[in-house]
Formats: C-alpha cells, structure tokens, sequence
C-alpha cells in the first residue's frame, strides 16, 4: 500500500526564528512600545522647554516685576507697528517712540486714555499690558466691531456735540465761562462746558490717569466734530488727578492743524510742552488746586483763533 505524504498545518501566529518556532509580537505588545516611544520623545520636548523658559526668565524678571511686557516682546511689536508706516492719519515710527518710552517708564500699572481708535489700537493695549488702557471714539458702530474681534479692550463710545467750524465760537465760549463751567479743576460730570465731555462712563471721572492720547475724533473738516472737546477735557482730568501727585503725560496728534494747536495752547500750554515730534506734541500737566481759574500761568495765554482749518 502507498503511502502519502501528511501536513501539519500552523496556525498564521506562529512562526519560525532560527532552529525553533515562537510567536511574534502580538497588537498589544505593538502598542505599548508606540506608547513609551511618545512619552519618551514627550519628555524630551518638556524638558527642552523647560531650559529655554528658565534661561528666558532672569533676563525678564525685572520688567514683569514691574508691571510691564518683557523687553523683547515690546522691542518687536513697537517695531512692527513702526515699519512702512505710510498711510495718512498713522503715528510716525517717531511718534509711536514717543508715546511708547513714557509708557515705557511707568513704574506702576500705567492707566492710559487713548481718543480714537486708530490703526494703533491693539498696539496702545498691548504696549500698557499690565496696566489699564480705555479707549473713547465717536463711532458706536467702530467700537462694536473692536468689541467683538477683541472683547477683553475696554473701549467706550461717546456723542460729540462740538464741529471744528465752531471752535471761534467755542473758545468765545470758554472765555465767559472761565471762572465757573469752565475752570480748569472740577467734577467733569456736572459740568455745563459746551468744551466738557461729561457724558462718559461715570467710572472714568475717578481714575488717575498717566498718560492721554489724543488721536481723535475726526478733524481734518469743517463738519467733523473736532478734538477740541477732548483736549479741554485731558486738561481738567490732569489737573484734578485724584488720588497721585505725578503729572500727566499728554498727546496731541496732528499739532499742525489750528482746533488743536489753538486748545492746545489754552488748556496743554506752552509752558507743559515737553517736545514735539513730527506732528505729536507732548505736553506734561500737573496737578492745580481748586481755587484756581487758569489753565496756564499767563493769564493772557488765550489764542486767537484766525480761521478753522479743513485739513
């Protein structure tokens, strides 16, 4: 009888490795070297990141330790804001400089009012990182879309009554009022000054304010509601600063238009101006007591207006 030749069938799992056979690696042993693999590659990264803060941390401790954004992050976005800067209405690289060293120098959290929101919104709230920056413009539509791309800004809007034409008739105004609605030291929120902002959050009134900016509302025609408002208002709210004896830092933007030189000179004075840069005047204000009356220590100081300009 022939025989046949007989197979052993193996199952698929085993296998064989050298002169015996054994199972290969199953699913479960697979995933569990994936898994020490990540946690190794993982440590590795943490601990990297780890070095780069410790070594980044000495050379910032001071400046956190003040308040204020470390030196090479201020550096960059200062710069960035300062490049290529050609469009009509933006601070110059100058101007930007300007503002941004006195925030620069504030050694306590800096409270800083900006007019206008401008193509230097974000960097006026980043630069004062740790301190409190508000902005106040006319628009109410602006300040909502600034709201809803950037909700954590504190920004208000506020109604203008004031057109750049009037400013003969304002300073007029001011002159008969000098001595009661007008004065240059009292509560800004009962004031009857056709030049007083006293519509704005009431909250406003009682801050100390550092450091103004004024790069709005809209100027540069004859309807347009004009700074003069807010240049009478920065030189009430730094001469009745409650609660700091420090001066305060005030800017004007576009200097070479007459509403703001003509205010300017009446409620800054010639005598606060501490330099000009471009188109930025930078005034330096302290604080008066309440018995009071003039804005500048020439009580004639009073400008003249010739014409309202439409730049």
């Amino acid at each position: 009888m022939k025989s046949t030749a007989k197979f052993i069938l193996l199952p698929p799992s085993v296998a064989k490795s050298g002169g015996g056979w054994q199972t290969p690696p199953s699913h479960r042993t697979w995933l569990v070297i994936f898994i020490l693999l990540f946690l190794f590659f993982a440590f590795i990264i943490i601990t990297t990141k780890d070095a780069v803060v410790a070594d980044r941390t000495t050379g910032n401790a001071a400046a956190e330790s003040k308040g204020q954004l470390p030196r090479s992050i201020f550096d960059t976005l200062l710069q960035y804001a300062s490049d290529n800067v050609t469009v009509s209405g933006r601070l110059s690289s100058t101007e930007l400089k300007s503002v941004a060293s006195v925030l620069r120098t504030c050694t306590t959290p800096c409270n800083f009012l900006v007019f206008g929101i401008t193509h230097e919104t974000l960097l006026w709230n980043s630069l004062n990182q740790n301190g409190r920056t508000v902005f106040i413009d006319e628009s109410s539509y602006h300040v909502s879309k600034l709201e809803e791309k950037h909700p954590g800004i504190e920004v208000y809007d506020v109604q203008f009554t004031t057109k750049v034409r009037e400013l003969r008739d304002l300073m007029e105004h001011y002159k008969l009022q000098a001595r009661s609605e007008c004065r240059p030291v009292q509560n800004l929120l009962f004031s009857e000054c056709r030049l007083a902002l006293n519509d704005l959050p009431n909250h406003i009134y009682d801050v100390a304010w550092d450091v103004i900016l004024i790069d709005g509302p809209r100027g540069y025609f004859s309807e347009a509601p004009g700074r003069m408002a807010a240049i009478f208002t920065a030189g009430v709210l730094a001469r009745s600063k409650k609660g700091s004896s420090a001066a305060t830092h005030v800017f004007v933007h576009e200097i070479d238009r007459e509403a703001e030189r003509v205010c300017s000179e009446e409620f800054l004075c010639a005598e606060n101006l501490s330099e000009k840069k471009d188109l930025l005047a930078h005034f330096v204000v302290g604080r008066m007591e309440a018995t009071g009356f003039n804005f500048c220590s020439n009580v004639d100081s009073l400008s003249s207006p010739k014409s309202t300009s439409s730049r």
